[in-house]
């Protein structure tokens, strides 16, 4: 860019602020206070609205709340009872288990030591039985030995 269109650029922006300016103040329908007045009314007509709408809204939202609160509260209520009585219903579950584990641990020691003492019956009666067939046999070799060394 070239210092010339600059500086007519600059030029030509100082000049049509100027007239714009002149044209507004020759041109305007109102003075600068009413002009003031009605922009202070217009704001505080948005204002006192948007003030109006955050208590209507704010309003609204506590019905709504208010109205939702007794079934929240009754939901909660239930939920919780229906929870306490699961609660009871797995100790009752977890007792009789219990007791169920204990009566067969009972019953599982009662088998052992019936099953040990019929094998410790079993082995005795054998271990006996052993000893009386082996004098049989030492008796039928000594009557055999007394009739051999007879003859």
């Amino acid at each position: 860019m070239s210092k010339k269109s600059g500086f007519g650029f600059v030029l030509g922006t100082v000049f049509g602020a100027t007239i714009g300016t002149v044209a507004g103040l020759m041109l305007a329908p109102r003075s600068g206070a009413e002009s003031r007045a009605m922009a202070a009314d217009a704001m505080n007509d948005a204002w006192d609205s948007a003030k109006d709408a955050y208590e209507v809204t704010s309003q609204n939202t506590a019905e709504k709340v208010a109205h939702i609160r007794p079934v929240v509260d009754a939901t909660t209520d239930e939920l919780r009872a229906k929870v306490d009585a699961a609660r009871e219903r797995m100790d009752q579950v977890r007792n009789s288990l219990s007791d169920t584990v204990a009566v067969a641990s009972v019953q599982a020691q009662d088998v052992i030591s019936n099953i040990a003492s019929q094998v410790n019956t079993v082995v005795t009666e054998a271990s006996t039985s052993d000893s009386v067939e082996v004098e049989a046999q030492v008796e039928k070799t000594d009557t055999a030995a007394s009739n051999d060394t007879v003859a």
